[in-house]
């Protein structure tokens, strides 16, 4: 029989027990590892001298948020750009502002941070504990006068008793441009400051330009009177084989790509609707001002939360010209990925513009479908209509559309040498379990016939008017809202375009039948039952629900909450983001039991200590959001067990929303090294055969035991640093609980094993066949250096 004898260890392997590539890479999983290790070295290994700086903060950072501090100044020194994916908690403003001190070199340096809103004095607050001698400054607008009661320009401030306080310089931007009597205006500034200055602006305040209108014109005569025309054209805008119409005009801009001129063909040219409104206040954002004036006056610059600038978003392009007028940029996030392959297409192109192109890719539609078809999964759905008789032929339409699905080779290429990935357990051991609960309550009798009722209305619209936009996404609300919500829907309307009346009609798609209001279904009877049980361990419980406006469901849930006897608040968008804190900490103090929200209101910046079980009532369909807001308990000084459970109703759309959701988790963790199969994650399996392999060779063969045995090493720096307390005993004690999916107690690369799907029927970077047609772009080689870590 035959064997084979391995170089670095004595292991025999029996051929005929190899029967396919999983059994393969079981026996050679060592091997596998070790080769994968050598080739793809850290950039900063555990073992590597530590720069003499990282002493002088005024915080210790954790060995691993060291690692990640010296792995991106490494970074900078051959790149501009880098990024930290790392979890809620982790310290990603400690990281940056290490990274900063350390790549300085002790030079004086202006740095620029863009963040979200509410967190701006927090940046501010963090910023003046971590770093030595800095000076921070607040752009507030490019003004320099208006309204007393708030600050104009750029104003600096300082730190008194915990606070953050207006005192000191006080400038604008326009002023900081000049150069007066100085060889520049950086030697300006440098002669003035004389220290190293950190300048932070809330996005919202950042990308605040000028006002704008819409653009289009009517005729008065011709074959288009009275229809809305594109005045590059003069011709109507089609949109889904209808003409738009004055009243489709909402608060977007709305543009269009001309691709002919008369009858013929033409490259294609951006054609806003839209220009900038002169009978109102003008006004240039505070970053475009920035960018057109102020190239290379910022040393560094720092983008928080940078998954929320993904889009095609006047934030977005702020992304762009930060990264383009700064020397070296930094973006940080909790959540790299949303589920699809081009989450991260506008990102790497504003960041690494110079590398897309090098991988043949073009800013736009084009390039960003090609790069779906190479590192996404795109789905071919070929619909063949009867034939009506012997002699005719049947009709076949093929729909290409997107899956959930990132191709691994996405990470090597673009991701490995560009981001340090980092989790709560890398940095302290004392965080106490989490687990993720998955509950389908099944309807009552009554609720169940409403909803098929209602289903089979919606299937029979969309098959009376195929492909209507407005009736997908009627039926998409309104099927997640019923189970919750089941009265007051009213009659459901769709518009379609009429050809005799040139305009768009409305149409009934459906009457949701009303039920009683003031009955308590099963869902809700569920949901009480599960506070109930947490508040007599005496845990305060968050609830997340997505519907607030005009069927509320969080004032349906706070007045049957309120009946059983729960002392329960609302969270609403009107309070302020820089007040959410304080109002939390009201809430505890008042004894508040129960706080009910939208997730989005709670997704970044706020520590949830006090609500350690997490109630997903309604999760939407925002990975991002779902990711920040299920970590708010589970955070560097939560010493209670952490519970987040997903309630949804059987059967209806609630369970297809949160198995897609978990479909896109299961991705994201893929790209950020969690090749795991837990959690949420685990309502679906993998479709792919390259992300199943991954996690067989990560996962279930000890690949990454040497990274396995460095995060031992970090942990044990860590006792020495600080030793290990008890956690509190209330909770020591486990609860039988259904469908009990996470538990962070095992060592950090034992995770426990997902299902793997080996009929796989999607392969990344293959094309369909109806786009198959175009040229290939040869690929360069897989990078040599890898990121900052190995695999955990």
């Amino acid at each position: 029989m035959a064997t084979e004898k391995c170089r670095s260890k004595e292991v025999f392997v029996k051929h005929d027990n190899i029967t396919d590539i999983y059994t393969y890479m079981r026996a050679h999983a060592s091997l596998l590892g070790e080769r994968i290790l050598q080739e793809y070295p850290a950039l900063h290994q555990f073992d590597d001298a530590v720069s003499s700086r990282i002493e002088g903060l005024l915080r210790t950072p954790f060995p691993a948020q060291t690692i990640a501090i010296m792995g991106v100044a490494k970074r900078w020194q051959q790149a501009r750009t880098s990024m930290v994916v790392a979890e809620c908690g982790t310290g990603k403003t400690l990281i940056s502002l290490g990274a900063i001190h350390v790549h300085s070199r002790g030079i004086p340096f202006t740095a620029l941070a863009m963040v979200p809103p509410h967190l701006v004095e927090k940046w501010a607050r963090e910023a003046f504990l971590t770093l030595p001698g800095l000076r921070v400054f607040l752009i507030d607008d490019l003004r320099n006068g208006g309204d007393e009661n708030k600050s104009h320009g750029v104003n600096e401030v300082r730190l008194r008793q915990g606070r953050i306080v207006r005192e000191g310089l006080h400038t604008t931007l326009s002023e900081l441009r000049l150069r007066k009597d100085s060889p520049s205006s950086r030697k300006r500034w440098l002669s003035l400051c004389g220290r190293p200055s950190l300048f932070i602006v809330g996005r919202e305040r950042a990308k605040l330009g000028y006002f704008w209108r819409h653009a289009y014109r009517v005729p008065h005569s011709g074959p288009y009177v009275g229809c809305i025309v594109n005045s590059d054209t003069g011709k109507p805008v089609i949109v889904d084989d209808s003409r738009l119409t004055a009243a489709e005009f909402e608060k977007v801009k709305i543009a269009e790509t001309i691709e002919t001129r008369g009858e013929k063909s033409c490259r294609p040219l951006h054609s806003p609707l839209w220009q900038a409104d002169s009978d109102k206040l003008r006004r240039m954002a505070p970053i475009e001002f920035i960018g057109r004036y102020m190239p290379e006056w910022f040393d560094y610059a720092i983008c928080d939360e940078i998954h929320q600038l993904a889009g095609d978003t006047a934030q977005g392009n702020a992304l762009g010209t930060l990264a383009s007028c700064t020397d070296r940029i930094v973006g940080l996030t909790g959540t790299l990925l949303g589920g699809y392959a081009d989450d991260l297409f506008n990102t790497l192109f504003r960041l690494e513009a110079r590398r897309m192109k090098e991988h043949g890719y073009e800013w736009g539609t084009t390039g960003r479908s090609s790069f779906i078809q190479d590192y996404g999964v795109l789905e071919t759905i070929t619909k063949v209509e009867p034939a009506n008789n012997a002699c005719s032929k049947a009709k076949a339409t093929s729909t290409v559309r997107r899956k959930p699905g990132a191709s691994p080779l996405l990470f090597g290429e673009f991701l490995m040498q560009l981001c340090a990935f980092l989790f709560l357990e890398d940095i302290s051991g004392e965080l106490p379990p989490y687990e993720e609960t998955y509950l389908s309550v099944p309807m009552d009798a009554p609720m169940q016939e409403a909803y098929r009722e209602l289903e089979e209305d919606m299937r029979k619209a969309l098959k009376a008017h195929r492909g209507n936009r407005s009736v997908l996404s009627t039926m998409l609300n309104t099927l997640l809202l019923y189970p919750d919500h089941p009265y007051g829907i009213g009659t459901l309307y769709g518009t379609e375009f009429d050809p005799e009346l040139k305009r768009r009609v409305r149409f009934v798609i459906a009457e949701p039948r009303d039920l009683p209001d003031d009955r308590i279904y099963s869902k809700e009877r569920k949901l009480i039952e599960e506070i109930k049980k947490e508040l007599a361990e005496g845990r305060r419980c968050q609830v997340f629900a997505v519907y607030t406006q005009k069927h509320d469901v969080t004032a349906r849930l706070q007045r049957i909450l309120s009946n059983e006897g729960l002392r329960t608040a609302v969270l609403r968008a009107s309070v302020d983001t820089s007040k959410r804190e304080a109002w939390y900490a009201r809430q505890v103090k008042d004894g508040v039991q129960v706080v009910i929200c939208h997730p989005k209101l709670v997704e970044t910046g706020l520590d949830l200590l006090d609500f350690p079980t997490i109630i997903f009532y309604e999760s939407g369909y925002s990975l991002h959001t779902l990711r920040q807001a299920s970590r708010r308990s589970w955070r560097i000084g939560q010493r209670r067990p952490v519970r987040v459970k997903f309630l949804c109703s059987e059967g209806t759309m609630q369970t297809s929303c949160l198995r897609l959701m978990g479909k896109k988790l299961l991705v994201a963790l893929t790209m950020e090294g969690k090749f795991a199969g837990e959690g949420l994650q685990s309502i679906d399996e993998d479709d792919d055969m390259l992300s199943a392999m991954a996690r067989e060779l990560v996962e279930r063969n000890g690949i990454g035991e040497t990274a396995d045995s460095i995060w031992r090493a970090l942990s044990t720096e860590h006792q020495k640093l600080f030793p290990s307390n008890s956690h509190s005993h209330d909770d020591a004690s486990s609860i039988e609980m259904p469908g009990i999916l996470l538990d962070t107690q095992s060592a950090p690369a034992s995770l426990v094993e997902g299902a793997m799907d080996t009929g796989s029927i999607v392969v990344f970077g293959q094309r369909p066949q109806a786009l198959s047609g175009k040229r290939r772009r040869g690929r360069p080689a897989v990078p040599e250096q890898a990121s900052l870590f190995g695999f955990s």
